[in-house]
């Protein structure tokens, strides 16, 4: 039988970094380097593949081009790959895979990234772990010889979760992310467990490539004694298109009469208003409180129980690959398993 073939993509990341001996500060290396500090990555039963970015980089520098980039290269090596595995650092792993579940419709294969909270080369490292066991989710298949993950999952510390329902939870903790609207997927022990009752299934239907995002959209997050002379430059910026309001619990605001009004003028002239929580577990229900019936009325978007990096990069998708479409009746639709019925 023909050997399964992974692609691990290196985008950068503590999973890939070492310490530079004349600042200590980390630094990445090579991706052959990683392969020797964890051999038994040639023991799988499996052909596996490389690549990377041009230059890796620090997840807090990844924006919407690198994730058109990646997204560009799973579909690429689509026939040619039974799953991917990618390698990035955790700060933005929640932005980034619930960015490529929206970019690759209809996957039928998996697309599982992983990282690290210490770098590889450290004794208690978390990376030897995290990465062999993605890569044996990405080579596991069914009873029907179909993929066992169907979809962009996100595998850190003995938890599979879907990519776009996750958030770093934790800076310290090796239990980095936590899915608190939607079970794991899987867990790893001496065993990997699949919950296969919350697993996506893909449809008879070719993937699809979405080649575009609009990065033009802003965020902001009420607080209490927020100040009109910050707040309204804010929400009346010209360039943005879209605008994420991270309001208190299930969706409540502040009701001062000017903020309400400057909301209402940029529903007026098209900018596309969601109101998402700054809780990370549970939603928005608009008018359950008097705090939240004001933005309801005035047409304010309910994001459900998506999380933030979802709510943020399904605004991305929507605005650049549906402009003529129904926004709110889009982003309040399940598109990609982000958000509960």
């Amino acid at each position: 039988m023909t050997k399964s073939k992974i692609l691990m993509l290196y985008t950068g990341g503590t999973i890939g970094m070492m310490t530079d001996p004349e600042t200590g500060g980390l630094k990445p290396f090579d991706f052959e380097h990683l392969l020797e500090q964890i051999p038994e990555i040639r023991l799988l039963d499996c052909e596996i593949e490389t690549d990377s970015l041009d230059r890796p980089i620090d997840s807090s520098d990844m924006k919407p081009e690198h994730w058109l980039r990646l997204a560009k290269r799973v579909y690429d090596g689509y026939n040619q790959y039974d799953g991917f595995v990618i390698l990035h650092g955790s700060d933005t792993m929640a932005y980034s895979s619930s960015a490529l579940s929206f970019l690759i419709e209809n996957l039928a294969k998996p697309v599982v990234f992983t990282g690290a909270q210490l770098p590889i080369g450290i004794s208690r490292s978390d990376a030897r772990e995290n990465l062999l066991t993605a890569l044996e989710i990405a080579l596991a298949r069914r009873k029907d010889n179909l993929a066992m993950i169907p979809e962009v999952a996100v595998y850190f510390e003995y938890a599979l979760f879907r990519g776009n329902r996750i958030h770093k939870m934790s800076t310290e903790d090796f239990e980095a992310f936590q899915s608190l609207n939607y079970p794991k997927l899987a867990e790893a022990g001496v065993h990997i467990k699949y919950n296969h009752s919350f697993i996506e299934h893909p449809t008879k239907d070719s993937i699809k490539l979405y080649d575009q995002l609009d990065p033009n959209i802003g965020v902001l997050t009420v607080f209490p004694g927020m100040q009109e002379s910050f707040i309204k430059p804010v929400i009346e910026n010209p360039s943005i298109k879209g605008l994420l309001i991270r309001t208190f619990g299930s969706g409540n605001a502040p009701t001062d009469p000017w903020f309400l009004e400057t909301v209402h003028e940029a529903i007026d002239r098209g900018v596309k208003v969601v109101n998402i929580s700054q809780c990370s577990g549970g939603g928005v229900i608009q008018g359950k409180y008097e705090a939240s019936r004001a933005l309801k009325q005035m047409g304010v978007i309910s994001s459900g129980d998506m999380t933030f990096e979802a709510g943020l990069t399904k605004m991305m998708f929507l605005l650049a690959n549906f402009p003529t479409e129904d926004f709110a009746e889009l982003y309040q639709t399940n598109l990609r398993g982000e958000l509960s019925n």
